[in-house]
Formats: structure tokens, sequence, C-alpha cells
């Protein structure tokens, strides 16, 4: 039963349960057990493993890199570096069933390890959409926007608010990566081209 790591990302596992102690026994050649979701159906996906329908997390995505980090966690920064992805963004079944990390946690990773970083409110103003954008200038009474494009209402909103009164305005915030993980993505093109890119 492989136990090995389990701290760093299966602390909440109980050991004493046969479908669990099944599970990490068939991750004994890996590195580490991948992380597994509380809300999985454990039960079934055993049985999907036995007859072939579903597959283990491979080997080669449960070996950390010299950073400490999965592959998993590098998949998560290419994600982040189309400039999409923000704090209501979900996560794709893959980053657990394929590259067998806790996503969520990944984030507070790379953020933690300033990979990247979180927007400020007035960055993460090309999140909202127009209507969004010209109701914050309506709150500020402002007149003459109604055929302005998005570029111009967030320039308009830019110009109209401080940081500090937006930030309680709107919850959604973008993120980006940060010099260090940019270079991170350069030092492992390999794992980023494994990654089919139709999938983000």
């Amino acid at each position: 039963m492989n136990t090995r790591n389990i701290e760093l990302q299966n602390q909440h596992l109980d050991q004493n349960d046969e479908n669990v102690q099944n599970y990490l026994s068939l991750y004994d050649q890996h590195d580490e057990a991948p992380y597994l979701s509380p809300g999985r159906d454990l039960n079934a996906w055993l049985k999907d493993i036995e007859i072939g329908s579903a597959s283990l997390v491979p080997k080669r995505n449960m070996v950390r890199l010299e950073e400490g980090i999965l592959p998993g966690h590098l998949i998560l920064l290419w994600r982040i570096s189309f400039s999409t992805f923000t704090n209501e963004s979900g996560f794709p079944k893959y980053f657990e069933y394929t590259y067998g990390i806790n996503a969520e946690q990944a984030l507070e990773d790379v953020l933690e390890k300033h990979y990247a970083k979180e927007l400020s409110s007035m960055e993460s103003l090309t999140h909202l959409n127009a209507a969004q954008l010209k109701a914050l200038l309506k709150d500020k009474n402002a007149t003459g926007y109604s055929t302005l494009t998005k570029g111009q209402l967030m320039d308009r909103v830019r110009s109209a608010y401080l940081e500090d009164e937006l930030e309680t305005l709107f919850n959604i915030r973008g993120y980006m990566l940060t010099s260090i993980g940019l270079s991170l993505l350069g030092k492992y093109p390999e794992i980023i081209d494994k990654h089919p890119k139709k999938k983000f």
C-alpha cells in the first residue's frame, strides 16, 4: 500500500478503509499515490479499473520535479498563461484523474511559490462584460458610455474609480504568471507537449 508522501495530498484518507487500501495498492509502483478527492465514488472507480474502462494516473505524472511540484502544477500554470483563468473558473477532471493533483491546493501552491499571482480588481476588469462595466459607470453617474467598446469602458472605469473602491464591487479576479512561473514552463516543455492542446 503506497503511503509515500501521503501527507502532501492525501492526508484526509482513512487508511483503514478497504477501498482506500485497494486504491493505494494500485499505485505501489508510483513515487506517490495520486490525489483522491473525497467526492469520488471510489467503489465504482475501482470496478471501472477492474474492467478496463478507467485508467490509472501515469507514473511519470507522480514524479515530483526539482522544485517539489508535480507535472500537474505545470499544466495549471500553462492553463493560467492563457489569461482567461479566474477565481471562478472550474477545474477539469483531468487534474485529478490524469495528473493526480488536487487542483485547488495546487493553485494555492503556485501562488505561495510566486509562480503566479492573483490580479487586482483593476487588473481584473477584463473579466467583466460590457453590461457590468456600464453598471459601474452608471453608479458613478457617468454619461456618454453607451456606444463605447469594452476597452474604452474599462478605461473609463479606471478613470472613475480607485482600486479600494473597486475591490468591494465585484469578486472575480484573474491570475497571471510571474517571471518565475514563465521560466518554469520553459524549463519543462516536454510536460506541456504531452498535454492534449485542445483541452484546457
